[in-house]
């Protein structure tokens, strides 16, 4: 089983934390199940669960009435996942300034945690 934590800025603020609060209840919850199924599946799902070719990052799908939402991820160690971005997804390629800002606070966090 995994443990999924969201990635944290020095100021406090959870960016991850405020794209799953602004979705409507009907999207947060799907996002949840699959969070809940990343975490607990041994073996999740590439529907759902995808590490991103060239990166060192990890993708969570869900789809709901036609809309894609997507967070970028990384692994801390085996079992921990830290969700660093996410996003409403409206083209086929995961859009580059995602992949940037989710290496950015990966860095950010394996810097801090030292």
């Amino acid at each position: 089983m995994r443990t999924i934590e969201f990635y944290k800025q020095q100021s406090g603020a959870c960016p991850v934390e405020e794209f799953l609060d602004a979705l409507d209840g009907k999207q947060a919850r799907k996002v949840a199940w699959v969070l809940d199924m990343v975490r607990t599946l041994p073996r999740p799902p590439t529907r759902f669960f995808k590490k991103l070719v060239g990166t060192e990052l990890w993708e969570v799908r869900a789809e709901y009435s036609g809309n894609a939402f997507r967070l970028l991820g990384f692994y801390d160690g085996d079992d921990l996942i830290i969700l660093a971005s996410g996003f409403a997804k409206k083209t086929q390629k995961t859009p580059k300034q995602e992949i940037n800002t989710a290496e950015r606070r990966m860095k950010d966090y394996f810097t801090r945690k030292g």
